[in-house]
């Protein structure tokens, strides 16, 4: 599940920022990534994985590749 939810927060950040070569390592912040932006991610991803992911906790992770693991973690 990780990797479905790597892929989903990726083309979301993809669709929010502008295309670039992202990956795991990539970290919200190099990509000027605001709360707002956030806040629309968490959105999606709780849509489409049927979990609840608290912002904050969401936040503390500095890549997508923590991200998508903490998310996994959820399910």
């Amino acid at each position: 599940m990780k990797d479905e939810v790597l892929a989903r927060i990726i083309e979301k950040c993809g669709s929010l920022v502008g295309v670039r070569p992202m990956d795991a390592s990539t970290r919200f912040e190099d990509l000027g990534a605001k709360s707002v932006d956030l806040v629309k991610m968490i959105a999606v991803l709780e849509d489409e994985f049927g979990v609840d992911i608290n912002f904050m906790e969401f936040r503390r992770r500095k890549t997508f590749g923590e991200a998508a693991e903490y998310v996994a973690s959820l399910a």
